[in-house]
């Protein structure tokens, strides 16, 4: 293969846990150009990524007009297509990339399953959010038809690291553990009640504390409401100062991340870091943060209410439904999750104590 298309046209975390893939393709064809389309404001996470070529951005909001751009861009221009995820537009992208091979992932059961898989070269079916394989190594099986030999390096890549604004970083001192409260969905949302006393408890024992976020109005409002804990440098908020990369910089001089089910808890996983999450009804097993050691194939069990692997801490709540991979108790993204609530902030601290 000379020239390579991987489609990751999905939010920010999936698009990150695209480069195991990525890489095992650069070992199987070295000279191939390999590029990248995503979605508008996704493709941060892979800059600076050796592997890739180049970044093509597509913007689904402006409609059909954008849609027909890119597939001009890219008309059959691939030996092969790598459609990372189910959607139509997804796979209409590979088919135009395309005129060799195209590889991609199907639900198991969906209407628009038969023209894909006439479409396609090699199907990989996908076992949804209840299922037991990581979106990890379900990107990877793409890769099936060419690559025969175990991956021997399924590490996610973050994107290189950079230094901090002058400011922030004359303040970050070895004690710091970064605190990620803000998450894009409120079913997903760990109440920030307990995010406050978790950070008064950190500040209490001698830790500074790092807030991170995007400058977001939601991740504002989230933020704002842990502002008065205590002074700078005890603690500081970084959000909205920092890009993928010198998040990957902040990471590599703390001691801790603690984070939710979020895209940069994904981030984190990947730089290395000692990582504490909390999963509420996410199925672990598919979303849960890949740890930064080479030779992981399963990395989770769906429920447990403490889980360790690698530089990996994974809690979960008590109840029996956990995880019901829905979102929420209502099924809605602005639901309430109950299992994500009981965890309670001294449960988590005490896990802090334990992994420092």
């Amino acid at each position: 293969m000379k020239k390579i298309l991987v489609i990751a046209t999905r939010q920010i975390g999936d698009v990150l846990l695209t480069t195991p893939l990525i890489r095992a393709a650069r070992r199987q064809w070295p000279e191939a150009q390999i590029d990248v389309i995503g979605l508008a404001g996704t493709l941060g996470m892979l800059k600076g990524n050796p592997d890739i070529h180049s970044l093509i951005t597509t913007h689904p909001a402006k409609g059909w007009r954008d849609t027909l751009e890119v597939l001009g861009t890219i008309w059959k221009r691939y030996d092969l297509a790598l459609v990372t995820q189910p959607s139509d537009r997804a796979h209409l992208i590979g088919w135009a990339a395309s005129r060799r091979h195209r590889s991609g992932i199907i639900p198991a059961k969906n209407s628009s399953n038969w023209w894909k898989k006439r479409i396609l070269s090699h199907v990989v079916i996908s076992d949804g959010d209840e299922g037991a394989q990581h979106v990890v190594m379900e990107k990877m099986a793409l890769l099936a038809p060419w690559h025969t030999a175990v991956a021997e390096d399924t590490r996610v890549q973050p994107p290189p690291a950079q230094t901090l604004p002058t400011q922030l970083d004359a303040l970050i001192t070895p004690q710091a553990i970064v605190v990620h409260a803000p998450s894009m969905w409120p079913y997903k949302q760990w109440p920030i009640a307990h995010f406050r006393q978790l950070v008064v408890q950190l500040i209490e024992a001698g830790y500074q504390v790092v807030l991170t976020g995007s400058a977001s109005q939601v991740d504002k409002d989230c933020i704002q409401q842990l502002h008065d804990v205590a002074p700078s440098p005890q603690l500081i908020d970084s959000s909205g100062q920092l890009n993928f990369n010198q998040l990957v910089g902040l990471f590599q001089r703390a001691r801790l991340y603690i984070g939710p089910d979020t895209s940069v808890t994904h981030l984190a996983a990947a730089s290395g870091i000692r990582v504490l999450t909390l999963f509420g009804p996410t199925n672990p097993v598919r979303w849960g943060p890949w740890p930064s050691a080479p030779d992981i194939r399963q990395a989770y069990v769906p429920h447990s209410l403490e889980q360790k692997v690698h530089n990996i801490t994974l809690l979960q709540g008590a109840m029996a439904c956990v995880p019901c991979s829905k979102a929420g108790c209502e099924n809605h993204t602005q639901s309430r999750s109950d299992c994500l609530n009981s965890i309670s902030s001294g449960r988590v601290y005490q896990m802090v104590q334990n992994l420092l």
